[in-house]
């Protein structure tokens, strides 16, 4: 069984369906509400542990949020750490138009520090792969990097939303992740980015490199092979990027190749996009 640690945001997701956004000052009445626990870290974990591997979630939250995520968890399988915290937890509140246009807000609320990644510690050193993503403060990552460097884990980051990242974690990191637009701030420290998207053999960057390519699939940096991805009619892409991360990722701790592991992931992010909101959408193995 693929043995997975994830690091990441949770919090809760509000979905308001809208007839049109907001003009000025204007009250606008929503169609219809819609409420689930979130976020790219806990999106991942759920999707791992549809995968069936052994999953391990480290995040933080309310105290007075902390039995009802603990419980979600416990019904998907998920081994989670939750850090409690004084600030609320985090919440996003996204609307939607009759043409499909999301405008989202977003409170980061409850954070995680470095202390709370040293109680994860035995967690990260019995996991294959650790996924990590930039929705936690830049020094959970490079505890976190630092324990699975001692362990020998591979890594493979997300690297969402877009930031520049520290030397630490750029040589640490196994496999890269970003969607094209992200894949542009990963090379510009570096000069890699050619016509075929960024060159990850460079001697100047160790790791491999997949981009995400919506609905054309995947690029392994490697070779600059495009993965396809079946083609579906697109319902809602929202959490299509964690699916792939987390089937990547325990396919590649069970053993598969690369490109193997891309197929299925390609084919699990594109069944999640055909189902409205995330939870929901996240495939269970077939």
């Amino acid at each position: 069984m693929a043995r997975i640690a994830i690091i990441g945001l949770v919090g809760r997701s509000m979905f308001f369906e809208v007839p049109r956004f907001h003009s000025g000052g204007e009250t606008i009445t929503a169609k219809s509400l819609y409420e689930e626990w979130g976020g790219k870290g806990f999106n991942q974990a759920v999707a791992a542990a549809r995968q069936d591997a052994a999953v391990s979630f480290l995040g933080a939250v309310n105290a007075a949020d902390a039995k009802a995520i603990k419980d979600f968890c416990l019904k998907e399988g998920i081994r989670a750490t939750l850090a409690t915290k004084k600030k609320p937890t985090a919440t996003a509140a996204i609307l939607t138009d009759g043409t499909g246009e999301t405008r989202v807000t977003v409170y980061p609320g409850a954070e995680l520090e470095v202390k709370d990644v040293d109680g994860f510690a035995g967690s990260i050193a019995m996991a294959d792969f650790l996924l990590l993503n930039n929705e936690v403060p830049e020094a959970v990552n490079l505890a976190a990097v630092a324990i699975a460097k001692q362990y020998g884990v591979k890594i493979i980051f997300n690297p969402a939303p877009a930031r520049k990242l520290p030397k630490a974690i750029v040589e640490a990191v196994t496999i890269f992740t970003p969607n094209e637009f992200e894949e542009k701030l990963l090379a510009s420290g570096f000069q890699l980015l050619g016509d075929d998207g960024l060159r990850a053999n460079s001697s100047k960057l160790k790791a491999e490199v997949v981009t995400t390519l919506g609905a054309k699939g995947c690029r392994i940096g490697s070779t600059g092979e495009v993965v396809p991805a079946p083609a579906v009619k697109a319902v809602d892409s929202t959490g299509a990027g964690d699916t792939f991360n987390a089937v990547l990722a325990v396919r590649l701790a069970e053993g598969e190749e690369l490109r193997e592991a891309c197929v299925a992931a390609n084919e699990a992010a594109a069944q999640s996009v055909a189902v409205r909101f995330v939870l929901p959408s996240i495939p269970q193995r077939g």
